[in-house]
This record gives structure tokens, sequence and C-alpha cells, in this order.
């Protein structure tokens, strides 16, 4: 597990994405997370659909089942995935901006909450499904996120996560240069590797059903965000603000961090899918 070196908590992450929200919006759009290319000839905007549509697939989404989305964002996956399969949603989000701008766009079955995932209010075994798109590497308390989400799923439910991970055994340059910078720029209280993940999705009683590495399918996102910064910084007057006195301005050398981990392997993105096990007891 790659652990920065300055503390990141719930409020460092709420503030990163208070804060940077025109740009974020700006520069990517609705869903904060990583386009999926398969042909390579994908606008960005159908490459994150894509990825929405693979997250739905796994989680085998049937007609009238209730699922969480932990970490929703704009709530954009929630109201695709709403309108596509015909389910309510339920979205956690520590960003008020976020928050706001989702309750703006209300979609029938959709209701986006701003709370903290481990308050978030849930009945026990109420929910068929759950999943995370990039949210669980903001979590502080890792084996606590995956507990939460096993209490709130019904047994037989199915929880997909999407996760930026470390290499196994990156080395001691990889580490230092790109994968703590990477947590400490991003407001990442941590970045575990796929055996951590399998690890704690086992400990907290999940069984691990499937696991995908599609780091070279989203890799481009963020060759396309640091061209888009760029045009940005040089005519648009919100970003050169945020650039040089945001508190979050920091995360922009993130930018060509990201775009090497990826070319050198530091940094994987991996897709998991869990399942509950059918025969366990409620609570």
């Amino acid at each position: 597990m790659i652990i920065p070196r300055t503390d990141q908590d719930a409020a460092a992450v709420a503030d990163h994405y208070d804060e940077l929200d025109p740009l974020y919006r700006r520069l990517w759009g609705e869903h904060v997370h990583h386009g999926l290319w398969t042909t390579g000839r994908e606008t960005p905007t159908q490459a994150v659909e894509a990825l929405v549509d693979t997250v739905g697939e796994r989680l085998s989404l049937a007609p009238g089942e209730a699922g969480v989305d932990i970490g929703c964002g704009y709530g954009s996956t929630a109201r695709q995935l709403a309108r596509s399969r015909d389910v309510s949603v339920t979205g956690f989000t520590l960003s008020a901006e976020q928050a706001q701008y989702a309750a703006a766009r209300p979609v029938p079955g959709v209701d986006i909450r701003h709370r903290n995932w481990f308050d978030n209010g849930l009945a026990d075994a109420s929910v068929n499904a759950a999943w995370s798109i990039e949210s669980s590497e903001h979590m502080v308390d890792k084996p606590a996120f995956f507990a939460e989400a096993h209490r709130v799923l019904a047994p037989g439910g199915r929880f997909v996560i999407c996760a930026w991970l470390a290499e196994t055994d990156a080395g001691p340059w990889k580490i230092r240069h790109l994968l703590e910078p990477i947590c400490r720029e991003g407001r990442l209280p941590s970045m575990g590797t796929r055996e951590d993940y399998e690890a704690m999705a086992r400990a907290a009683g999940f069984e691990v059903t499937g696991y995908e590495d599609v780091s070279r399918r989203v890799a481009r996102t963020w060759t396309i965000c640091a061209g888009r910064v760029l045009k940005s910084l040089l005519i648009d007057r919100e970003t050169q603000r945020l650039a040089l006195r945001g508190r979050n301005r920091v995360f922009l050398l993130s930018l060509p961090r990201l775009i090497i981990a990826y070319r050198t392997g530091a940094m994987r993105y991996g897709i998991f899918t869990l399942s509950k096990n059918a025969d366990t007891l409620p609570g």
C-alpha cells in the first residue's frame, strides 16, 4: 500500500473536488473518471460512458433492483444506469458542489446525497448492487469501505470497483517520483495493489469473481486532459487563477506523473467484480 507523506482526510478530498469543480467540468464533463477505449476512435464522452456501461454489465443489473453509487461525483453514472438499466440508485458524495450540481438535474429513481460513505444511513442488506468508480482511492479506511459495502448488500449482491492501483512490487524510484506524489497531489489517503484490494475484499466477506486490467484502454485519458489544461491555461482566467493561487493547484503537477506512471507500469487500472455469498444472513 502506497501512503503519502502528508495525511489526506475526507475534508481534504471534499475541498479538492469543491475547489476544482469548474475545472473538472470544463475539461472533462459530468463524469469524474477515466474513459474506456475499445477501438480508439471513440470520443472522450463515448469513452467515459463506455466505462459506465462496462460497470453495468459486470453488475448484471436487472430492472427494479436497487443500487448504490459510492463516491458518485455529479451523479452522472447513477443517472446513466438508472435510465439504461431501469434501476433505482442512491449516490454518495463528499463534495457539496457535486451534490448541488446533481440536485439541479433530478432523474426519477436517483437520490444523490451529500454524505460520507462511512455514515451512509442505509439499512443492512438493503441494496442489490453497489459500485465504486475511482472513489475507493479517496477512502481513508479502505477495509471499512469494503465492510460497509458488504453490510448494505443483500445476500447474492454484486459489487464492482474501478480503481487506480499501484504496480505490485513497484521499485523505489516509481514510488518516490510517481506513486507517492500522485497520492499526495490527488488527495488519496493511500493507493493499493491488486493483491491489497483482493485481500481486503475477502476479509470483508466478499468472493472475488472477476478482475480485469484495463490500463492500456484508459491511459489516454490523461494525455487528453493534459492537452486541454494547457489550452485552457492560455485562454481561461479561472483556470489561470486555480493554477496560480488555488489551494489544490498542486494536482496539476500530477498530470505528467499520471501519464508517465501508466507508460512505465507504475500505476494500473483495475476493474474488480465481487459478490456477497447468497447464504450470508442479513446483518
